[in-house]
């Protein structure tokens, strides 16, 4: 637990990052390089018979694109029509492609694509290999009409019609390229929209700017009855983990609701065990869904997730809508 070598390093100058910039130069090469081969046909990328729409980030590690996934789904259902979403399942341990199931262990899938089978309303399916992931989801939905690409955004592989980058309250951190920062690929790399994740858009344009909103928990344990308020949890001795990208949202947020947490940081993806959260003196525990997912098989009567949603404002929905009907026309 505690901070790790992106929080000590990605996100300020010191000087390891310093040390470690010269390594980052070979990484933006083959970076432009490899990008630049897609782009002239060198390297082929694979045209689905469908509309691809790419939600990921420029830095290593999360930024909230997997709420943005979640609502992006619904207002394209709610628009009419019928997307699926293929993610990596990053850190399960399928080897082949397959289809995720809200009862699909988290160990085998991937915590967010479980997330995103639980509360898409739309199938979902994993895979190392985009591309068989995205056929196989076609085949065996062939009503689909559009696919969401969960973090593909450096996928080149997977041909896409619209490109959306998420980015929160760290930006680019120290502006360097990895291992020396936090960054895949230039933060100059255009694409065709930005989310600024519970920070104001800055001069990135065009810029949506994104809040993820919930003063709700569920039970892990009793997950089937009525959600508890924030307000019942208000005087109590609370504990909180988080392993996301960014621990410190979900910190910030439990602080906003009023709620006094003792905190510990995990890592993101982490898998957690019994033995890690017998913290004394806690009243409840509180965790994020993602968090959850991998919880529930020893979850206590006191264990709680809360639930949160993307909020944005509807001219990223029009301009994502606008988009796709420009792909039909042309």
């Amino acid at each position: 637990m505690g901070d790790s070598f992106p929080e000590r390093h990605w996100y300020r100058l010191s000087a390891l990052s310093l040390a470690l910039w010269p390594l980052s130069l070979p990484y933006r090469l083959l970076a432009a390089l490899r990008r630049l081969a897609y782009r002239r046909g060198a390297l082929h990328a694979v045209r689905l018979p469908v509309p691809v729409i790419v939600v990921g980030n420029m830095v290593a590690g999360g930024t909230g694109k997997t709420p943005l996934v979640l609502r992006l789904a619904a207002m394209l259902k709610e628009n009419g029509w019928k997307p699926g979403i293929v993610s990596r399942g990053y850190r399960g341990s399928a080897a082949a492609p397959m289809e995720v199931a809200a009862a699909s262990p988290a160990g085998l899938v991937g915590d967010e694509p479980l997330l995103l089978a639980r509360h898409g309303g739309c199938p979902v399916w994993i895979g190392r290999n985009r591309v068989s992931a995205a056929t196989g989801l076609l085949a065996a939905h062939p009503g689909c009409d559009l696919l969401i690409l969960d973090d593909g955004l450096q996928h080149y592989r997977l041909a896409r019609d619209i490109e959306i980058a998420v980015e929160d309250e760290r930006g680019a951190g120290n502006g360097f390229l990895l291992p020396a920062g936090p960054l895949r690929e230039p933060s100059s790399r255009r694409v065709d929209a930005w989310v600024a994740n519970g920070v104001p858009c800055g001069a990135r344009k065009p810029c949506f700017r994104m809040d993820l909103r919930g003063d709700s928990f569920r039970c892990l344990l009793h997950g089937s009855q009525a959600d508890l308020p924030a307000s019942a949890l208000a005087g109590k001795k609370l504990h909180a983990v988080a392993g996301i990208g960014n621990p410190q949202r979900f910190f910030d947020h439990l602080a906003r609701l009023g709620l006094a947490t003792v905190n510990h940081a995990f890592p993101d993806h982490h898998r957690y065990t019994a033995g890690e959260m017998g913290f004394g003196d806690c009243e409840a525990l509180l965790m994020t869904e993602k968090d959850a997912v991998k919880c529930e098989a020893f979850a206590r009567g006191d264990w709680y997730a809360l639930h949160v949603e993307a909020e944005l404002a509807p001219a990223f929905f029009d301009f994502i809508l606008v988009k796709l009907n420009g792909l039909k026309t042309a």
